[in-house]
């Protein structure tokens, strides 16, 4: 005689929900925008929380001011994938440079550098290829940094400092 066991299924809907889930890359995150940009807008680049307390807690340890200066991102060639993302601070936003004012009023939990906006300056060229991105912060035991979440890269090197458009 043999035996048949019969296993409870879940809602279909729910497994779908659940693989879309682990797939997006932003769930679980708080997004913010950009001063006078709309959520997830394809013109404009956004932080999460994570993000600015941790540019918020750099450029006091720099000495950075939040009014004039920031934190530049760029794409430049090279890197095993083609081009390599770069992350500095500046004093102060070239001519051509698009500014997006971030976090002015929130305040994040552990920092003691207050609630100043932050700003970041991101030159035409690598807007091109940084349209639409997320700057994250993730800090877990393996690693320790910024995580560009990036829908124009096709293809990422394992550590994800270089990417191909």
């Amino acid at each position: 005689m043999s035996m048949v066991s019969i296993q409870p299924t879940t809602s279909q809907s729910a497994s779908v929900a659940e693989a879309e889930q682990s797939r997006d890359p932003l769930a679980g995150m708080t997004l913010l925008n950009a001063e006078g940009q709309q959520p997830r807008a394809k013109a404009a680049v956004e932080i999460t929380k994570n993000a600015l307390k941790r540019i918020r807690v750099a450029m006091s340890k720099e000495g950075v001011s939040p009014e004039q200066g920031g934190l530049r991102l760029g794409v430049m060639g090279g890197g095993c994938s083609g081009l390599s993302y770069s992350i500095r601070f500046d004093s102060q936003p070239r001519e051509r440079d698009r500014v997006f004012i971030f976090g002015a009023g929130i305040e994040t939990p552990g920092d003691t550098t207050g609630s100043a906006p932050v700003r970041v300056f991101v030159d035409p060229k690598s807007f091109l290829y940084l349209a639409g991105m997320v700057l994250d912060f993730e800090e877990t035991l393996m690693r320790q940094g910024f995580n560009f979440i990036n829908p124009n890269s096709t293809k990422s090197c394992g550590c994800g400092s270089s990417f191909t458009a």
